[in-house]
């Protein structure tokens, strides 16, 4: 999955960079990986050097529940596909009632703890 961050966050690191932050410091902090910091850095060092940092600038805290709100979509994408899968399971299962329509819901009643 791709993550799209946008020009003010990046901004924001390559700021806390040029500061003297450390890539792993950085990559802790905001969740994000040092090779993806060091390309923003190349890219816009030279720009943030001459400017400051915007005031509406997200703070530690906010940067925190980011990363924690994207390893929740990260938890839920998975429980999503889990329940794409048994979907298909069963669709298929459907297609072949010879085996008996008592016989599957047995079975998932054991593979769902029951």
């Amino acid at each position: 999955m791709v993550k799209k961050y946008n020009e003010e966050l990046k901004k924001q690191v390559v700021h806390d960079y040029l500061k003297g932050t450390s890539y792993p410091q950085l990559s802790k902090e905001y969740g994000i990986a040092k090779s993806t910091i060091a390309g923003w850095v190349k890219k816009y060092s030279e720009e943030c050097q001459y400017t400051k940092p915007h005031t509406t600038s997200l703070s530690s805290d906010s940067a925190r529940e980011i990363h924690e709100l994207n390893k929740k979509i990260a938890e839920l994408e998975k429980e999503n596909l889990f329940l794409k899968k048994a979907v298909a399971f069963f669709a298929k299962e459907i297609d072949s009632w010879h085996i008996g329509f008592w016989t599957n819901i047995r079975s998932f009643l054991v593979y769902a703890g029951y």
